[in-house]
């Protein structure tokens, strides 16, 4: 089910890194997608990779101490590595005092173990170490990441209370990602789509003219949502956007505010003088603006990502 929809509950390790990457879009876009002015990410794509654990009693005493692998394999070529940092919460309240976390690289045999420590402390507690040194490509070890999430409870005894496992840290790959196109996942082939004739009735007003008569060509709102689209299952938000549309006749007299090309001036010409056979110049889109999606991948990642040309801004005549 898709994240917020009805009936969806996520257990408490994967609330966490759902409510971190949620905050991050809500900063970067609005409710619309669209991107605001000013943000700071620094690139288009944000992937959060989970961690696998090996298994075994994490608890001794007053110790919790975790070991967890990033696989890194598989990611798409067209995503270039800027960035990667590892985000955890370094202290957790606890009936009875806190529990205080760190992490450590697991020693290898080119490096013994290290240590990390916290880069930026970021919103709610949160903190992000540097591990792009680690993960990039030409390290012998990019494949996978190794840590170790260590934890110890400060404070009076818990007494019979049960341990609070923490949540696993996760992993942040700060991507330019130069694939332009928007596709749902691979299971979405699996899933039902919507033909075209039930999503005409599904939104209003797409297919309709105004008054039987063609106005001048300008630019329509077209207010949709992912659940009418069938993606309401891979795409958290935003739920509803606007990209817009072209409609209308192109004018005989094409005006320099259309920013038409040379080769659309001549063909209305042609139709209008020589061969109405020849087409009149057709209203597209001239300018668009990006939008910024937070979706669930097919491995349950999170992927935030800003996609260009989705919001028509003008039209013209071509």
């Amino acid at each position: 089910r898709a994240p917020g929809s009805r009936g969806w509950r996520a257990g408490p390790a994967s609330r966490q890194p759902l409510r971190y990457m949620l905050n991050l879009y809500r900063r970067a876009a609005d409710h619309e997608g669209r991107p605001r002015h000013g943000r700071s990410l620094g690139t288009n794509t944000i992937r959060l990779v989970r961690a696998s654990s090996h298994g075994g009693q994490p608890w001794a005493g007053r110790w919790y101490m975790q070991p967890l692998t990033y696989r890194l394999e598989g990611q798409p070529e067209a995503e270039h590595l800027l960035r990667a940092t590892v985000v955890y919460l370094p202290s957790l309240p606890l009936a009875r005092g806190r529990l205080l976390c760190a992490l450590e690289l697991v020693a290898t045999s080119e490096a013994p173990g290290t240590l990390l420590n916290p880069a930026a402390r970021s919103r709610h507690g949160w903190a992000e170490v540097d591990v792009t040194s680690y993960v990039a490509p030409g390290n012998s070890s990019a494949g996978s990441l190794a840590l170790r999430h260590i934890c110890v409870r400060a404070g009076r005894a818990g007494g019979r209370d049960a341990p609070v496992a923490p949540s696993h840290p996760f992993l942040l790959l700060y991507l330019n990602d130069t694939q332009a196109g928007l596709a749902p996942p691979a299971a979405e082939t699996r899933r039902h789509r919507r033909d075209t004739g039930m999503l005409a009735h599904d939104l209003p007003g797409y297919l309709r003219e105004q008054g039987g008569e063609k106005s001048d060509c300008s630019l329509r709102p077209f207010p949709v949502s992912f659940a009418q689209l069938g993606w309401d299952h891979w795409i958290i938000a935003p739920h509803r956007y606007n990209p817009r549309y072209c409609k209308g006749a192109c004018p005989r007299l094409l005006r320099y505010d259309y920013h038409a090309p040379n080769h659309a001036v001549v063909q209305s010409f042609v139709h209008q003088l020589v061969d109405a056979n020849v087409p009149r110049p057709s209203c597209v889109p001239y300018r668009y603006s990006p939008i910024s999606v937070l979706m669930i991948e097919r491995d349950g990642g999170i992927l935030y990502k800003e996609y260009e040309n989705m919001i028509a801004e003008s039209c013209t005549c071509r």
